[in-house]
């Protein structure tokens, strides 16, 4: 920028220079117009200084077009430079866009193919025994299994049926529409593998002995025989004199405790 400013104030001296030297010949001029009596002395005199007047004049144009083309330059090669880097900008703008879209892209590609993964392993529930969580208030939730009669892939929804019996005939095989987060399908019972790996000390929700209620316990150690897993779980407010039994309970009647659990 300092280079630009000096060329441009060389080049306004040089447009002043011409101008005094304008104003110069522009007064002989008028002396050779006005004064026919001057002697052939004065008029020589007069004449040379007037061409070396002319010669400076002339110098002066040179100059001012060498100034104005080399500012010419200058000044492309300046906006040439602001346009690559404007180019440049726009394109590095414009891959940091597509990078933007391309991981937004991916991100609701990758969503979409969970949801509907999620929504084709509801589908196949259909039939299947799952946990559920049927009842809740604000001091407990209250889980029992029960079988998965239909999904519903527009509202996200499962009807379920509770198949074990009230103490009335009123209350027997009840039905239940439950949102996706209110159930938790239990492992393959012929794949111990499907199941998750509970260590010791771990919390889950597992199925109480003989019963079909869910209830929270903590893993004591786990044993396999003959390819069956089983857990031994200590259930919360299980106590027998003083003491909480383990229970032995299949791989497949346990699944993670889900998270703000309350019971």
């Amino acid at each position: 920028m300092e280079h630009l400013l000096e060329k441009l104030n060389h080049l306004d001296q040089l447009q002043k220079d011409q101008d005094s030297i304008t104003e110069k010949i522009n007064e002989i001029h008028k002396i050779l117009r006005f004064s026919p009596e001057m002697v052939d002395k004065q008029v020589d005199a007069t004449l040379i200084r007037l061409r070396a007047l002319y010669t400076r004049a002339k110098e002066l144009c040179e100059s001012e077009v060498s100034a104005s083309s080399a500012l010419v330059g200058l000044l492309d090669g300046l906006l040439q430079s602001g346009t690559s880097a404007a180019q440049r900008k726009k394109i590095e703008v414009g891959e940091q866009k597509k990078k933007r879209m391309k991981s937004d892209t991916d991100t609701t590609r990758f969503s979409s193919a969970s949801m509907r993964s999620q929504l084709d392993q509801a589908t196949n529930l259909k039939g299947e025994q799952v946990a559920a969580k049927v009842k809740s208030d604000e001091e407990k939730d209250e889980w029992f299994v029960v079988k998965v009669i239909h999904f519903d892939k527009e509202t996200k929804e499962y009807e379920v049926l509770d198949e074990e019996p009230g103490d009335d005939e009123e209350s027997a095989q009840k039905k239940y529409k439950l949102p996706m987060s209110d159930i938790i399908p239990f492992p393959k019972r012929g794949d111990p593998s499907s199941a998750p790996d509970f260590g010791q000390g771990r919390q889950v929700l597992a199925v109480y002995p003989s019963t079909t209620a869910l209830y929270r316990a903590t893993v004591a150690s786990n044993r396999k025989e003959s390819g069956k897993l089983t857990y031994l779980l200590l259930f919360d407010d299980d106590e027998e004199d003083g003491n909480l039994p383990q229970r032995a309970v299949p791989f497949y009647r346990v699944v993670p405790l889900p998270e703000g659990h309350r019971q």
